[in-house]
């Protein structure tokens, strides 16, 4: 696998509102964790859809792991035009620092947000430009908006043998349990 296509939750779906909530670091090391086998059999481009949310942990994760992995390039390809314009400027300030670390950027639709078709064009092209997907996402939590993608990224799979990979909650509870055992050897 060469691309993978990074997306889940929006972070208000988690109950997250600020980059200060305790679980994102954990989600981030769960992310960076299914990347590392990956890139270490010739994963070249982590790309995500950058909403605010698993998007941008997992830019975040990969910008991080890019000093092991030097070769590896970060892409955001957002659904419109300028989609952080919407956010506070806690958010703003967040996006552009993120923004910093990515090697590619692009919204597929040039334009100002128009209508849900801007959506369904942009996951066309991440589902067309990638070979599989590394999805945070729990069914147990109840319908949220990854849904939409899975059932797509599963179609997908299926006909042309497209990789799927998940995370749920209890893998990144997983992560959040190792990390606050291997501090409490400290």
């Amino acid at each position: 696998m060469e691309n993978i296509l990074i997306t889940g939750y929006r972070a208000h779906e988690l109950g997250i509102y600020n980059n200060k909530h305790q679980g994102i670091p954990y989600i981030r090391k769960a992310i960076a964790n299914r990347l590392v086998p990956l890139l270490e059999e010739g994963l070249q481009w982590v790309i995500t859809p950058g909403q605010y949310g698993v998007d941008l942990w997992a830019i975040e994760a990969a910008i991080e792991l890019k000093s092991q992995y030097p070769y590896l390039k970060c892409s955001i390809l957002t659904a419109y035009q300028n989609p952080e314009e919407q956010w506070n400027d806690d958010k703003k300030a967040y996006f552009q620092e993120v923004m910093k670390g990515v090697d590619f950027y692009a919204p597929v639709s040039k334009t100002p947000y128009q209508g849900p078709w801007q959506f369904t064009a942009r996951d066309d092209l991440l589902l067309r430009k990638t070979d599989g997907i590394l999805l945070v996402y729990d069914e147990d939590g109840g319908e949220a908006s990854p849904r939409f993608i899975k059932e797509r990224a599963l179609k997908k799979q299926a006909a042309d043998g497209y990789r799927f990979i998940s995370i749920g909650s209890e893998e990144i509870q997983a992560v959040a349990d190792e990390e606050s055992m291997s501090q409490d050897d400290y």
